[in-house]
């Protein structure tokens, strides 16, 4: 599948093996399934393809890759709404390796306006400006979701621990 497509300088099949991992935890931590994350993985990879945007640096692709799995997730989440089970957890059904975070199970117990924050900011080390920026919304909004998502991780871990 080579044709000489080039994204932030990496072939199709590099920016593929370095944001497999990025892409996977935002879709797997969106829809708490393993299967449905796979399809919006795929979609996600298919519209990096097929749309070949420019990007002007690795941070920008991978900000890119995030976004549009966001997206593919809300989409899918929307069409498939009657279909969804709603009581499957994704600790321990999901075969998904998160040890670059253990705090992955408090995650999917959180309301998803506050995972997707969460989740770059912890797993992926967004700063706040850059979240604000790749979920398109307003800093303060991001900050306020950060600090309420704290307020709850820390509820779900069962103390008061500082930030």
């Amino acid at each position: 599948m080579n044709s000489g497509k080039a994204f932030a300088g990496l072939t199709f099949e590099q920016a593929v093996r370095r944001y497999a991992d990025t892409v996977t935890g935002v879709c797997v931590m969106r829809l708490q399934n393993y299967a449905d994350a796979e399809d919006c993985f795929q979609n996600t990879f298919a519209k990096l393809w097929t749309k070949a945007p420019k990007l002007e640096s690795e941070e920008h692709l991978k900000a890119w890759l995030i976004r549009v799995a966001i997206h593919e997730c809300a989409d899918y989440m929307r069409k498939n709404r009657r279909t969804a089970i709603l009581s499957a957890p994704c600790g321990e059904s999901v075969p998904f390796d998160f040890e670059r975070s253990d705090m992955s199970w408090a995650l999917c117990k959180t309301p998803a306006k506050y995972r997707d924050v969460l989740y770059l900011y912890y797993c992926e080390q967004y700063k706040v400006k850059e979240i604000a920026v790749i979920l398109q919304k307003n800093e303060n909004t991001v900050k306020s979701l950060l600090k309420r998502g704290r307020e709850l991780l820390k509820s779900i871990y069962g103390g008061d621990a500082s930030d």
